[in-house]
Formats: C-alpha cells, sequence, structure tokens
C-alpha cells in the first residue's frame, strides 16, 4: 500500500514489464483464480475497467472509515494501485503467491481466503492507525490515506512460510529464518522505499498472523469449508500451522 497520486492511466511500461514476467513464468501455468486478480487489476489501474470511482476516491484511511463510514474505501483500497511499477511488483508478487497457495488450497477457497484477507488487512490499517493516533499523538496516522494490494501480500507471505518448513531466506542479502523473513522485509522495504506504507504493511503481516497462528484461522477455515465443501488444511497440517515457535 502507499499514498494515491495518480488519475487512470493507459498502457504503460510497467504494465508491460508485468505481461512479460507473466508470460516468461508461464500464462498457462498461473491458476484461474490468480490470473483474474492480475488481469482485474491490471484492466482496473488501466482504466479499461470503467468504475464510477478514481483511485483517490477510494484510498483507506481512519477518518474515512471511522468517521465517514466509507465501506467502499474499506474494500476497493486494496485493488487499486498509485502507479504501473507499484501494480508491476505486486502483481508479480501475486502470480507466485497465488500459484502456490491456489494450487494447494484449491480455487474457490482460495478465492475465499483472499476475501477474508482484504477484509482483515483494512481492519488491521484502521485499526493501526487509530491506536497509533492515540499513542503518538500524530494525526498524520489518522487522515494517511493508502492504495494497494500489497498488504494482501504480506498476509499471502506470512502464510506461504507458514505452509513450510523452517529453511533460511535471503532478504537484502541476509540469511533470516523463514518465520522472521516477513518482519525483516516490512523493515528494507520501509528504509528502501520510504512513501510506500508502513502501517498498511505491517496491517498485512497481523492479519497473516491471526490466520496462521491463532482460533481465528481455525474458525475462518471451517467456515470456509462451509461454504466451498472442501477443507483448505488437513488435519495433520492445522496443528502445525498453528504454533509459531
Amino acid at each position: 500500500m502507499r499514498p494515491v497520486q495518480r488519475q487512470r492511466q493507459g498502457l504503460q511500461y510497467g504494465i508491460v514489464l508485468l505481461c512479460m514476467q507473466a508470460i516468461n513464468f508461464g500464462i498457462d501455468k498461473i491458476p484461474p483464480a490468480t490470473l483474474a486478480g492480475v488481469i482485474g487489476q491490471t484492466l482496473l489501474y488501466m482504466g479499461v475497467i470503467k468504475v464510477p470511482w478514481n483511485a483517490d476516491q477510494v484510498c483507506i484511511s481512519c477518518v474515512k472509515i471511522l468517521k465517514y463510514r466509507n465501506w467502499r474505501a474499506f474494500i476497493l483500497s486494496n485493488f487499486e494501485h498509485g502507479s504501473d511499477m507499484h501494480l508491476y511488483y505486486n502483481m508479480v508478487s501475486f502470480i507466485l503467491k497465488g500459484s502456490t497457495l491456489e494450487n494447494k488450497y484449491g480455487t474457490g477457497n482460495f478465492v475465499m481466503l483472499l476475501s477474508f484477507l482484504s477484509v482483515a488487512c483494512s481492519s488491521m490499517y484502521v485499526a493501526l492507525g487509530y491506536c497509533l493516533t492515540q499513542v503518538t499523538g500524530d494525526y498524520g496516522y489518522y487522515t494517511s490515506c493508502a492504495i494497494g494490494f500489497s498488504a494482501v501480500l504480506f498476509a499471502l507471505k506470512v502464510i506461504c512460510i507458514c505452509e513450510e518448513q523452517d529453511r533460511l531466506r535471503d532478504v537484502g542479502g541476509f540469511r533470516v529464518p523463514s518465520k522472521f523473513a516477513v518482519w525483516a522485509e516490512l523493515i528494507l522495504i520501509h528504509l528502501l522505499v520510504p512513501n510506500a506504507s508502513f502501517v498498511g504493511h505491517l496491517g498485512g503481516i497481523l492479519a497473516g498472523c491471526l490466520y496462521c497462528y491463532t482460533s481465528v484461522g481455525a474458525l475462518v477455515d471451517r467456515m470456509i469449508c462451509g461454504i466451498t465443501g472442501h477443507p483448505i488444511v488437513h488435519e495433520e497440517e492445522f496443528y502445525r500451522r498453528r504454533s509459531y515457535f
């Protein structure tokens, strides 16, 4: 997530790069929901999908949600992007994570999981912004407005790490245990890309942890299974996923 600074654009360099990356990865290897998400967000950014709002009208902030009850921004802010390169990096990351998790969970389960994470990430953003305003007295946390799919991607990264065996990951040239890699990446991005939304990314990590390491995740799994008719994880994986240390 990052502050919004643009109106809708057509075909740009980042979109060309995204198409090239998708082709190199293999369009046929991208699962349907992930592919639909990438195409949909790209066409939305380009203005091919006609919608009655601009990106700045659906960016999310505490004041929009808590004071003005702008629920459209609560949901749609996750799917808008501030620039073509913002879209490019997010969608390439989504292709990688979506291809892993959608193939593992199944398309129906994955779509439901994305729905939960979208709501959870927006909720975390608002909650963190409110708490930081109260603690620091900085009203900027209350009014700061952000858009982008990166919060959901951070949540997906937590889930990907949760699903794998403990191993070392490379983050900015440093080797760190996989379960701490997402925190290291959060700090690295904040240092290298200061205009990125630290609160949004942190909210995504916390949403992923909420799903993976608390009883909330168990409840979500049961709800998803009740809707799709397929368990999202096998019983033996359930207990491994709910243990962080």
